[in-house]
């Protein structure tokens, strides 16, 4: 199963109503939240899938009733069955243990709803438009190569564009052939990668350079009453253009950094077999305050992620590294380890006089790429698809 996500052509009319089930989606979410912290407050016994269940036949047989709810049933049902399942799936991760108690979201945040089709899977015809149910036909930006089958659509909006994206139930089918076999990958801050049969890749670094156009942005607006809600001073219309703005700039960055990432990530998987990474601890690189801007702006994690899931499209095999495997400080020649290399040392030196590498100059990035092909196996473990999006 894979997803699929495309933008949306929206007129002011179509971005109205998403909006409104947007804004519904939320409020039925935090409606669900704020009545299941009151149930925990006074102990209600009951299991998270009981609770919901509760609150749904309140929400239908009451609350949607009362004359200033009347609104809800100008709106799609599905979206708030949705939202109380995804608020139940928050729970249910929550008591798992691999996501944090669920928050009450906000009309800043993301947008974003999900529909269905009650009848079952609908088939999607390809071409420029897209008949979501209950919601009625959209255009796209760009058209559908061939037919889907699904059943369930999200839509989402960031940064002033609509996107629609849903699941098809199939599976693509990987290459029996790669190109090569091996490869071990170091990864840094000035040369993003370095492969160990001497390839080297350069990051973009795309928030970097647009610092000086986000400065300047901000500095054109800093006298704007940007507003403050807790002052009780609402946002002025130019305020609200320039965090429009402001968002659109961002989302181009991260756009950025997607596509050399995925581009970058697809190449490797197609060309290489069998792929090594160091298993690095992303959260606490980040905790250095003089490096943590340039690892944020490479995307460390999200290459790790996309190698990963990838692997299962590509039928390649990624594996990690122990991060306390010293790749950097060992020769990839004869095994001698240097435990006075600094960071700042960037061509490595064998300690050991009878070694070639010795004599002859080694790029230190390059020599770890090797240490980690050629890892111990107890140092090698096989990479699983992460549960949730966030490095703990």
């Amino acid at each position: 199963m894979y997803a699929i996500k495309v933008e949306l052509k929206v007129n002011n009319k179509e971005q109205t109503l998403l909006r409104k089930h947007a804004g519904f989606a939320r409020f039925v979410y935090n409606y669900g939240l704020a009545l299941m912290q009151g149930l925990e407050r006074n102990d209600i016994a009951g299991g998270y899938g009981k609770k919901i269940k509760a609150i749904k036949k309140v929400l239908t047989n009451y609350t949607k009733k009362q004359q200033e709810f009347q609104w809800m049933s100008k709106l799609s049902s599905k979206v708030y069955q949705s939202s109380l399942q995804a608020l139940l799936n928050a729970y249910k991760r929550c008591g798992q243990g691999i996501a944090d108690r669920p928050k009450f979201k906000r009309r800043k945040d993301r947008e974003s709803f999900s529909v269905y089709d009650g009848n079952g899977k609908v088939l999607l015809p390809s071409g420029k438009q897209i008949k979501i149910p209950t919601l009625g036909t959209f255009r796209l930006k760009e058209s559908l190569s061939c037919s889907y089958c699904t059943q369930t659509f999200t839509i989402s909006h960031r940064a002033g564009k609509w996107f629609v994206s849903f699941a098809v139930d199939a599976e693509k089918i990987p290459p029996t052939y790669h190109a090569q076999e091996k490869i071990g990958i170091d990864l840094g801050v000035k040369c993003f990668c370095t492969l160990s049969d001497g390839t080297t890749v350069e990051s973009p670094k795309p928030m970097k350079k647009a610092k000086t156009k986000l400065a300047k942005l901000q500095w054109r607006n800093r006298k704007k009453q940007l507003g403050n809600r807790r002052l009780g001073v609402k946002q002025s219309n130019k305020a609200k253009k320039y965090f429009d703005s402001l968002a659109r700039r961002h989302y181009h960055v991260a756009s950025q950094r997607q596509d050399f990432l995925h581009k970058l990530t697809t190449d490797i998987s197609r060309k290489y077999y069998q792929i090594r990474i160091e298993d690095l601890n992303v959260s606490g690189m980040l905790a250095n305050s003089k490096l943590s801007a340039a690892i944020s702006d490479l995307g460390f994690y999200e290459f790790r992620r996309q190698l990963t899931y990838k692997s299962q499209v590509y039928g390649t095999k990624v594996e990690l590294v122990d991060r306390w495997y010293p790749s950097s400080k060992t020769c990839s020649m004869c095994g001698t380890k240097h435990d006075e290399l600094k960071l700042s040392d960037r061509i490595y030196k064998c300690i050991n006089l009878g070694c070639v590498a010795h004599t002859i100059t080694l790029d230190r990035d390059l020599n770890a790429a090797l240490n980690l092909l050629n890892a111990p196996d107890e140092y090698v473990r096989l990479a699983q698809p992460e549960v949730t999006p966030v490095d703990k």
